[in-house]
C-alpha cells in the first residue's frame, strides 16, 4: 500500500513539474530564448476590480483576510471585505473621483491599503502607490507627474509630508488628503451615503483588461522615477498564472491550506501583485507592516503562513539570528556544523530531483535529523513553524543559503522581475529548484538574450507604456519585448542567471568589465557585513566600500566581553573584525577571476538607508548618491600609501 501510495505520489509531482514545460530556442547550439505558454488564458473582459465581488458571489463566508486586531487575527470574510470595498468607492466617487481618475496611496502594508486598491479600481480609478518612507521631494514628483487629485496617507506623519509636497505643487486644486488614522475610511462612508451600490457596479463594468489599473513610479536608483503603466490584463496576467503554476503544490505536496502573512510594502509591485494573486484564489492573507526582522518574527509566530514571500535581507538575517542565539548558548560551532550538513544534505536532496546521484545517504540523514532537532527546527520556528515554501525576489540569494534552507525543510523558489512586469517574469519551477538561477520565465512569458547579453522579457505581463514619457518608453520597448537592462544568460534547460546590470558595470583601467551585483550579494550574505558597494571604475583594481550591520555588530562585540559604544575608530582598526570582513570578502572573491575580484575594502561608519537617502524603498543601493557621500574614503581607498587599499587588503590579492 505504502508502495504505491509513494508512486502516485511521484506520479502526481511529475504531472505538477510537467504543466508549464518550456520550449527552448536554440541558436548556434546556444540557448538564446526560452518560451513558456500560458496556463490561464489571456482575460477578454473584466478587470481586477472584479475579484472582490467575484468572490463574495461565489463563496460569501469564505475567510479571504485575517485582520490584526490587538493581539487576534480577527476572519474577513468575502462578502465582508466586498461590502468594505464599495463602500469606500462609494466615498471616492461622492468626493469627486471620476473615471480614470487617479489616487495616491501612501501607507505602509496594512488591511486598509488593500481596501482602499479595490475601492479606486472599483470606483473606475487608478491607484499611486507612495512608499511610506518617501521624502516630500518625492512626494511631490509622484504627484506633479501622475497628476494624481486625491492622497490618502496612513499617519500624521505621512500626512505632513505629503502636505509639504502638496504646497509645493502651487496647483489651483490642490490634491484632496485623507489620514487613515485620523478617520479617513469613516468619511468616506459618510460621504458615500447617497451614492448608490449601482453606480459602482457601472463604473466597474466599464474596465476591461486594457484599462490602465495603476501608476507605480520606479524606484530611481538612476535618476527621476518614472511611471509605469500597468493594466489589468498585466495584473490578470501576473496573478492568474503565479497561482496555476503554484497553488496546486502548496496545497497537494504539503497538504496544507495555503496562508501568507503580506510583509513587502504594498508600494512595491512584487508585495502588490502577491497580495492581488492570493485574493483572486481566496487563500486567506495577514498583514505587517515591517520587514525588520525584530518585528516582524512576533507577526509571523501568531499568524502561521505556510508560505512566504520575501527578499534576500530576510532569510540572511533569520539564519543569522539562529547563529548569534547558538552562539549566546555557547553552541556556535554546532550551529556551523548544522549549516554545512544543511547545505550537503539540500546538494544531494538535488542530485535526486535532476536524476544525477542516489539523494542523502544514510549518514546525512542521520545528522540531518539529529540537526533538526537542534537547530532546523528553530529556523522552522522563526518563520512561524508551518512553512514550507518561500519565494525570495528583489536581488539573488546567495546559493549556500538557499540549500541551508533546503536542508531546514524550506524551498525557497527565487523569482527575477521589474516594476515594468508586473514582478515575476522568471521563476523557479515547481519540484525542480535548480538554486543560484532564478528559473524559467512564468507561464505566458518568454524570456531572450541579447546579443550583448542583456535580458529581453515579452508577454501579457509586459507594461504598455511609461506614463507621459514617450522617448523612455521607445528605448524601452521594441517589437514586444522589454530590454530590462539587466544582464543574465540561460543554461542548457532554460534557467536564466543574473549576472549583473548594464548601468552598473565597473570597467576598470586596464579595460576589465566587471559586475558589482555578484560580489555585493556574496558579501551581504556574511555577519557582520551590512550594505556596501563595490567600486573601480576607472581605478587599478576592485574595491569595496563596507558598512557593518548594527545588530550583527552588537552580537559580534558581546560574545567577545567587548563594550556595545566601542568607538569604530577603533573597530575600523581592530584586526579580529578585520580577519572577519576579510573572510567574507574572500568568499565573495570565490565567485569570480581574479581580475574582477576585490583587492582592498575599507570599513565605513553608519549603514545604507531609506531614511538617509543611500537605499531605495527596495532596499537597493543608490550607487551615486553612496560615491558621492562617501568620495573620501573612496580616494583613501586607492591611495598609493599603504595607509589606504593596502592595510585592508584582501586575500585575493
Amino acid at each position: 500500500m505504502g508502495a504505491h501510495h509513494d508512486l502516485r505520489k511521484a506520479r502526481r509531482r511529475g504531472d505538477l513539474a510537467r504543466r508549464a514545460t518550456p520550449e527552448l530556442i536554440r541558436e548556434n547550439g546556444v540557448v538564446r530564448e526560452v518560451r513558456v505558454p500560458p496556463l490561464v488564458a489571456p482575460a477578454t473582459e473584466g478587470s481586477t476590480a472584479d475579484i472582490p465581488f467575484t468572490n463574495a458571489a461565489e463563496a460569501p463566508d469564505a475567510v479571504v483576510v485575517r485582520r490584526k486586531s490587538g493581539d487576534r487575527w480577527v476572519p474577513v470574510t468575502a462578502a465582508a471585505f466586498a461590502r468594505e470595498v464599495t463602500t469606500a468607492a462609494k466615498g471616492l466617487i461622492a468626493a469627486g473621483l471620476e473615471p480614470g481618475g487617479r489616487v495616491a496611496l501612501m501607507a505602509r502594508t496594512c488591511y486598509e491599503w488593500a481596501v482602499l486598491d479595490f475601492a479606486i479600481w472599483a470606483a473606475g480609478g487608478q491607484s499611486v502607490p507612495v512608499y511610506a518612507t518617501s521624502s516630500p521631494e518625492q512626494i511631490e514628483w509622484i504627484l506633479r507627474d501622475s497628476g494624481a487629485a486625491s492622497v490618502i496617507t496612513e499617519t500624521a506623519g505621512h500626512a505632513a509630508a505629503a502636505e509639504t509636497a502638496v504646497a509645493a505643487l502651487g496647483a489651483d486644486k490642490p490634491p484632496r488628503l485623507w489620514v487613515l488614522e485620523h478617520g479617513a475610511l469613516d468619511e468616506l462612508a459618510a460621504l458615500g451615503g447617497e451614492v448608490a451600490d449601482e453606480e459602482v457596479t457601472r463604473r466597474r463594468a466599464a474596465l476591461g483588461p486594457d484599462t490602465a489599473a495603476t501608476l507605480v513610479y520606479t524606484s530611481g536608483t538612476t535618476g527621476r522615477p518614472k511611471g509605469c503603466v500597468i493594466s489589468h490584463g498585466n495584473l490578470h496576467a501576473e496573478a492568474a498564472n503565479l497561482v496555476e503554476l503554484l497553488k496546486p503544490v502548496f496545497e497537494e505536496v504539503t497538504g496544507q491550506t495555503p496562508a501568507t502573512l503580506v510583509f513587502l510594502p504594498l508600494a512595491h509591485i512584487l508585495g502588490r501583485t502577491i497580495q492581488i494573486a492570493c485574493l483572486s484564489a481566496r487563500i486567506e492573507i495577514g498583514h505587517c507592516p515591517s520587514v525588520k526582522p525584530a518585528e516582524l518574527r512576533p507577526e509571523l509566530a501568531s499568524f502561521r503562513p505556510t508560505f512566504l514571500v520575501g527578499v534576500p535581507y530576510l532569510f540572511e538575517k533569520i539564519h543569522d539570528t539562529g547563529r548569534a542565539m547558538a552562539e549566546r548558548l555557547g553552541r556556535g560551532a554546532s550551529f556551523d556544523r548544522a549549516n554545512r550538513i544543511g547545505v550537503a544534505y539540500g546538494e544531494a536532496a538535488l542530485r535526486a530531483y535532476h536524476g544525477t546521484g542516489p539523494g542523502p545517504g544514510l549518514g546525512l540523514r542521520v545528522a540531518k535529523g539529529l540537526y533538526d532537532v537542534l537547530v532546523y527546527r528553530r529556523i522552522r520556528s522563526a518563520l512561524g513553524g508551518r512553512v514550507r515554501y518561500a519565494i525570495s525576489g528583489g536581488s539573488p540569494l546567495d546559493r549556500r543559503l538557499n540549500l541551508f534552507f533546503f536542508g531546514c525543510g524550506i524551498v525557497v523558489y527565487e523569482g527575477y522581475g521589474l516594476t515594468e512586469t508586473t514582478s515575476a517574469a522568471v521563476l523557479t519551477p515547481p519540484l525542480a529548484p535548480r538554486p543560484g538561477t532564478v528559473g524559467h520565465p512564468v507561464p505566458g512569458t518568454a524570456v531572450r538574450i541579447a546579443d550583448d547579453g542583456e535580458v529581453l522579457i515579452r508577454g501579457g505581463i509586459v507594461f504598455g507604456s511609461y506614463w507621459a514619457n514617450a522617448a523612455a518608453t521607445e528605448e524601452a520597448l521594441t517589437d514586444g519585448w522589454f530590454a530590462t537592462g539587466d544582464l543574465g544568460s540561460l543554461d542548457d534547460d532554460g534557467y536564466l542567471t543574473i549576472t549583473g546590470r548594464t548601468k552598473d558595470i565597473l570597467i576598470t583601467s586596464g579595460g576589465k568589465n566587471v559586475s558589482p551585483s555578484v560580489l555585493e550579494d556574496r558579501l551581504r550574505s556574511r555577519p557582520p557585513i551590512g550594505q556596501c558597494m563595490v567600486v573601480g571604475d576607472g581605478r587599478p583594481f576592485i574595491g569595496a566600500l563596507i558598512t557593518l550591520e548594527r545588530e550583527a555588530l552588537d552580537h559580534w562585540l558581546t560574545v567577545r566581553g567587548r563594550p556595545l559604544d566601542t568607538p569604530f575608530a577603533e573597530l575600523r582598526e581592530d584586526d579580529e573584525l578585520l580577519a572577519d570582513v576579510r573572510r567574507a570578502v574572500d568568499y565573495a572573491n570565490e565567485a569570480v577571476s581574479r581580475a574582477e575580484s576585490i583587492r582592498a575594502f575599507t570599513l565605513i561608519e553608519g549603514e545604507f538607508t531609506e531614511e538617509n537617502g543611500l537605499l531605495t524603498p527596495s532596499l537597493k543601493v543608490k550607487r551615486k548618491a553612496v560615491a558621492e557621500t562617501y568620495a573620501r574614503e573612496m580616494a583613501e581607498l586607492y591611495a598609493e600609501k599603504s595607509g589606504g587599499a593596502h592595510s585592508n587588503a584582501a586575500a585575493a590579492s
